[in-house]
């Protein structure tokens, strides 16, 4: 959660056309969206409204049979300001349908300023939202509850404050609510800056969702195996779920076993750059027997995402896995790359995508990261098999690269090739026997390495331009179009 300039971009007469055929219809159906969107450049198979700007992903559940994904929008303008939560939804993680906008600023509210970060629980079956929400006139932070239908897409807001900016003398700043259970209990945790410069955590206990209990300083970028792996002068968006591990056994209790920690690493003038990016802790959480609250210790971390356009992801703790969306922000090119510019944003008329659904897991004490399964059916006509060399990619396409015993050179490199032109979008080693995933939508890249964490990156195709993957010596390539499956029933 973070703010930049104020500004705003009319659409196009076609986005608005796309914009309005499709909100005000009963059941907006993303893939009629991004069928009849004008921008060659826009997703065709990760969900959001055919205009204006998205970030954080927010409120990730599953209630009542469906996936729910909210996320930080602005339906008026391509740009960061006067942020509301968007809403889709997915019975099956494929086919999304978007709904109405979920929670505005409130006139004179406490979060008239912007709904921004936050969660959605279940509150003895009310579908609740916490968020943090800014005063009109400026002020810290506050958690401001909203409670929802049964099918989470009409919401009340009463402008209720659960938690306001500690009394505590070291805190500086504080946002970006996060819910979890332990032993039984529910707590909660925001992220923090500290006068010292450092990140922290703050811990809640919160046996009524309208009021939460201010349990003091949990975690800080001081500890040694924090300072390593997720330096940040504030950590956004903070995170705390369950993940299975390779070496539990099936007796470890729920609460036993491993836990992730991730933050997004938040630094003074990143006008949403993010150089620092995402990071994890891996540890465990155990139950001081003193004060009865949890306490984590870290063991292990990592970055979290080795691309240069994915912040502040939010993970949903399930029955049997964990599952991440992050959000892959537009800029003006990283790393060389061709970037679009805030006029070129403007007139495009929307700004930001969410990535695929990803499983989380540890392996080796190290975070694994894969695309969920349910992506599979995504797969379309086969146009490449066992390719060697060069293979050329649809713009919406997935190939499978799987190394081989080549010898010399190992790298993979997708390219945009034109007329004489051409430009490195990602790079990257493959071992003999070891596999990549890399996902290809318009202008979002989602590269998957078996065994550890994704890379995400955005690149805009110029006319004429095709994607291709170059191979080494002994790699090969299987290639598909990606493509909507059929509708059921």
């Amino acid at each position: 959660m973070t703010s930049s300039p104020k500004g705003f971009a009319m659409p196009s007469p076609d986005l608005a056309a796309v914009h309005i055929r499709t909100v005000h219809s009963s059941t907006v159906h993303f893939d009629d969206v991004a069928a009849a969107h004008p921008d060659a450049a826009f997703p065709r198979f990760h969900p959001r409204p055919a205009q204006g700007w998205i970030n954080d992903p927010n409120g990730i559940s599953h209630l009542n049979g469906r996936y729910h994904v909210f996320f930080q929008y602005n339906p008026d303008s391509a740009r960061h300001h006067e942020i509301a939560w968007g809403h889709v939804s997915s019975a099956d993680l494929v086919r999304w349908e978007e709904h109405p906008v979920a929670l505005r600023p409130q006139s004179g509210g406490p979060d008239e300023y912007g709904c921004w970060t936050g969660v959605v629980t279940d509150d003895g079956g009310v579908p609740t939202a916490a968020y943090s929400g800014v005063r009109g006139d400026g002020g810290h932070s506050q958690v401001v509850i909203a409670r929802g239908s049964e099918d989470l897409v009409h919401w009340e807001q009463t402008g209720h404050v659960a938690a306001s900016m500690p009394a505590d003398g070291q805190v500086t700043a504080v946002r970006d609510p996060f819910i979890f259970r332990f032993n039984g209990k529910r707590y909660a945790m925001q992220g923090a800056g500290l006068a010292n410069g450092h990140a922290a955590l703050l811990l809640y206990t919160v046996e009524d969702m309208s009021d939460w209990k201010y349990q003091g300083i949990w975690l800080t970028s001081e500890n040694a195996v924090a300072a390593d792996f997720t330096p940040a002068e504030i950590w956004e968006c903070p995170q705390l779920v369950r993940v299975p591990d390779a070496t539990e056994s099936a007796a470890d209790s729920r609460d036993a076993g491993t836990w992730l920690m991730m933050f997004s690493l938040w630094l003074s003038g990143d006008a949403h750059e993010h150089a620092n990016g995402v990071g994890h802790l891996i540890g465990s959480l155990t139950e001081d027997p003193e004060t009865g609250l949890p306490v984590f210790t870290p063991r292990s971390g990592g970055k979290s995402d080795l691309g240069r356009d994915f912040y502040a992801p939010q993970v949903v703790a399930l029955e049997d896995r964990a599952l991440l969306w992050g959000w892959a922000n537009e800029g003006p090119g990283r790393d060389g790359r061709r970037g679009r510019g805030q006029d070129e944003i403007d007139a495009a008329g929307w700004a930001g995508v969410l990535t695929f659904p990803r499983e989380l897991s540890v392996l080796d004490n190290a975070l694994a990261v894969s695309p969920a399964p349910e992506i599979d059916a995504y797969r379309g006509a086969l146009t490449a098999s066992q390719a060697e060399g060069t293979a050329v990619l649809p713009a919406f396409a997935e190939a499978v690269v799987t190394g081989g015993a080549g010898g010399g050179d190992t790298a993979v490199e997708l390219l945009l090739v034109g007329d004489g032109t051409s430009q490195t979008v990602f790079s990257g080693t493959i071992e003999p026997g070891e596999e990549l995933r890399v996902f290809v939508d318009a202008s979002l890249v989602e590269v998957y390495r078996a065994g550890s964490v994704a890379t995400t990156l955005r690149a805009y195709p110029a006319a004429g331009e095709e994607w291709q993957l170059r191979l080494p010596e002994g790699a090969t390539a299987d290639v598909w179009a990606l493509e909507q499956p059929a509708a059921q029933g």
